[in-house]
């Protein structure tokens, strides 16, 4: 299965973060398939980016955010995107 979760960089005490497309049985910090962004957290507020339209790919195609990129998509405001993206998709299929 397809994870989309953190990828920790940065050098210690000072963490940011990637978001990337992952194998699920893959470890935090090892392989990915796709980087879709970044998140630090140490600025205010912090700072979030990400590819909109290859993660909603992503999660159409059945990867699952894990909770903390979840919390990240609410944040942002994405999580009400996704969701009208979502509804678009199964209306097209129909």
């Amino acid at each position: 299965m397809v994870k989309i979760r953190l990828m920790r960089v940065g050098k210690k005490g000072a963490p940011h973060y990637r978001i990337v497309a992952s194998d699920s049985r893959s470890p935090r910090d090892g392989r990915f398939i796709e980087i879709l962004g970044w998140y630090n957290p140490l600025i205010k507020p912090a700072g979030i980016h990400f590819d909109e339209t290859r993660t909603a790919n992503w999660i159409l195609k059945g990867a699952q955010p894990t909770e903390s990129v979840t919390q990240l998509f609410r944040t942002s405001g994405f999580a009400e995107r996704l969701t009208a993206i979502k509804q678009e998709h199964t209306a097209a299929k129909a």
